[in-house]
């Protein structure tokens, strides 16, 4: 269950991003099986988590900075070669189906970018 932050938040174009994540956060859930993907995206920067809320483990993540990094920035040809990578590891662990949580975020763009990636190459979003 997500806990909704105290205070008012004051940007409110963030306080409406806000709102639709609190709303998908209650449909969307994943499991060891069936693990959500959960997307952060920033400017410069795009990272995506497997995350099994059951046992409340991320399985593994995916990002274009860091030590294991993945050599993309924060566009869609980034978010394609992030899709890409995220689908790799989903199939390395023998996962075949997952669940998309765009946080919040619209799906369009970088967004839908990323999850057409993880579909082409064959995992069941």
């Amino acid at each position: 269950m997500i806990r909704k932050k105290l205070g008012k938040i004051g940007n409110e174009s963030e306080a409406k991003r806000y709102r639709r994540k609190l709303a998908l956060r209650k449909k969307v859930n994943g499991t060891a099986e069936r693990p959500r993907l959960c997307v952060l995206k920033s400017n410069k920067h795009l990272t995506v988590q497997a995350i099994d809320d059951v046992s409340s483990k991320t399985l593994f993540s995916v990002q274009t900075y860091g030590k294991t990094a993945v050599k993309a920035a924060c566009n869609v040809e980034g978010a394609k070669v992030v899709g890409a990578a995220v689908a790799e590891k989903l199939k390395a662990a023998n996962i075949a189906n997952a669940v998309f949580d765009r946080n919040g975020y619209r799906f369009h763009g970088v967004v839908a970018a990323l999850v057409d990636s993880a579909r082409e190459n064959g995992i069941k979003i």
